[in-house]
């Protein structure tokens, strides 16, 4: 069975399937109460699929490949009749597939994601697209998501974001 390419050794092995307990966790979102951010919090554990397409490289049609021409590859986004941007993103290659067939899976973590969202100046990250269970999320989550943070469940049911304390990552005094 063909494997994904592995820009990061986290995913060595995968094949782009869906987890099916984060789909569950998805198909709940928007359900009220604290269902959005416990998928928040269990996207910000999962391997996404960022799609991505050759970009740069065409010609006349009909003209054939050209050797002097090269393509770069370049994440996908896409645009609201506001004309805001997003990027898409997927939890598996059935997701993906469904919407755009010819672009490439990159696995990735929803922190890069949000990052690519805010280099993109995009105004929302929107999950697995054509479905089963689609989701949005905003910039004010992005940019917590771009600085590292994760969005975690806290022992009383509440949410907040876990980080690395950069100032404190070297001290030595056992905080």
């Amino acid at each position: 069975m063909k494997t994904l390419g592995q820009p990061n050794a986290a995913f060595a092995g995968d094949h782009g399937h869906p987890d099916p307990e984060l789909r569950s966790i998805l198909a709940t979102a928007y359900d009220g109460g604290t269902s959005y951010h416990r998928a928040i919090a269990a996207l910000c554990t999962a391997r996404l699929l960022l799609p991505i397409v050759a970009a740069g490289d065409e010609g006349e049609p009909g003209s054939g490949p050209d050797p002097d021409r090269h393509a770069e590859m370049a994440a996908v986004l896409v645009r609201s009749d506001s004309g805001a941007t997003a990027v898409p993103v997927f939890t598996g290659t059935d997701s993906l597939n469904a919407w755009k067939p010819d672009a490439r899976p990159v696995p990735c973590t929803l922190d890069d994601v949000a990052a690519t969202a805010v280099e993109t100046k995009s105004a929302a990250v929107v999950i697995d697209l054509p479905g089963p269970h689609p989701l949005v999320i905003e910039a004010g989550v992005i940019d917590e998501l771009a600085q590292g943070h994760r969005l975690v469940e806290l022992p009383d049911g509440g949410f907040g974001w876990m980080y690395l304390d950069r100032e404190d990552a070297g001290d030595d005094h056992g905080h």
